[in-house]
């Protein structure tokens, strides 16, 4: 299966590590160092052309990802049963 995290973006659920509040997730230091990070490493895409309200990590082969979206956390998991 897949989760639709907006604008034609479409993720496998099974490579989902987590989805994250952008508000709660980002008062972390360390959270910041690893976005900071991913955005350096280009590994970072966006599903949306607003502000994003959370953020998707996901493997894609052997990488780990990020994906912005303009949805919330609790639309996202709601879309695939809570993971």
């Amino acid at each position: 299966m897949f989760l639709h995290v907006g604008n034609n973006k479409n993720i496998r659920e099974k490579d989902i590590i987590g989805i994250f509040d952008m508000d709660n997730a980002t008062v972390s230091v360390i959270t910041r160092k690893f976005l900071v990070e991913c955005q350096r490493g280009g590994k970072v895409e966006s599903a949306t052309d607003e502000i994003p309200k959370s953020f998707i990590v996901y493997r894609d082969k052997e990488n780990i990802n990020l994906c912005f979206s303009q949805l919330s956390v609790s639309a996202l998991c709601g879309r695939v049963g809570g993971l």
